[in-house]
């Protein structure tokens, strides 16, 4: 159950807002009968409630067949159950009946990489990166790099930070991913703006390091020279981090 739990939170951040709040009941007010059904569904999801949102989900498709919301709905519902197959003939019925929808192309993008299928999730983070009026754009941007890093597209993926933090500056995951990239191509002095802004949320107590951060810190730290604290985020890494492949990294560097 902590499993599905967990498994529950993260799905419901990349819903892109698509959940609503309030009572559960029918009585949607301007919304048609469907529409209420497939709120109600989203609101139990939200809850962790998978067998209601099965049935409210179904019950918005029995009246409107083509509610790409209530298809969204139960691929979700199905990948929270481990239904994979499920799952992504939902979210193709979904893109097909709504395929301008940020949100979910963000969500079968999101489901796709989960699956390690990257290019086909880097299409499909593409596309819910066009919508400009997309609430969680600056997150699409990011899950588009991330997906690009697995692809070593290095060209691609700072693309996609770098407008990530073009739209939401404070996001800490673009910056260590740049500072990485820019890691990898020599460029330290760059990598270190970068990896400094992440530093400045850290100390803000914002966001707290990662195993990635730190052996992106350790390798910055090294290269301009500061040894006590390349060694002090070696410490946090082996003490925090020690099964990280990135501790193992470091392990290796160090020999």
């Amino acid at each position: 159950m902590n499993g599905r739990r967990l498994a529950l939170i993260l799905m419901l951040l990349i819903l892109g807002g698509c959940s609503s709040q309030g009572a559960r009941h029918v009585d949607s007010g301007g919304d048609t009968a469907n529409a209420a059904y497939t709120r109600l569904g989203l609101e139990y999801l939200q809850a962790g409630d998978l067998l209601g949102a099965k049935r409210a989900f179904r019950k918005s498709l029995s009246i409107a067949e083509s509610d790409a919301e209530a298809y969204n709905g139960l691929a979700l519902v199905f990948q929270l159950e481990g239904e994979l197959g499920l799952a992504e003939e939902y979210f193709q019925k979904a893109t097909r009946y709504a395929p301008q929808s940020a949100m979910i192309h963000n969500n079968f993008g999101a489901f796709l990489y989960a699956a390690k299928r990257y290019p086909e999730a880097c299409k499909e983070l593409a596309q819910a990166t066009q919508d400009p009026f997309y609430t969680r754009r600056s997150q699409a941007f990011e899950n588009l790099g991330r997906c690009y890093t697995h692809l070593q597209r290095w060209d691609a993926a700072a693309h996609a930070f770098e407008r990530a933090l073009q739209i939401s500056p404070s996001r800490a995951i673009s910056m260590v991913e740049l500072a990485d990239i820019k890691v990898r191509s020599g460029n330290f002095r760059q990598a270190e703006v970068y990896f400094e802004r992440f530093a400045d949320l850290v100390e803000k107590r914002r966001v707290e390091h990662y195993a990635k951060s730190l052996w992106v810190g350790i390798r910055i730290a090294r290269e301009r020279g500061k040894a006590s604290q390349a060694a002090t985020y070696a410490l946090l890494l082996k003490n925090l981090f020690p099964d990280s492949a990135e501790y193992k990294l470091y392990e290796e560097s160090a020999r």
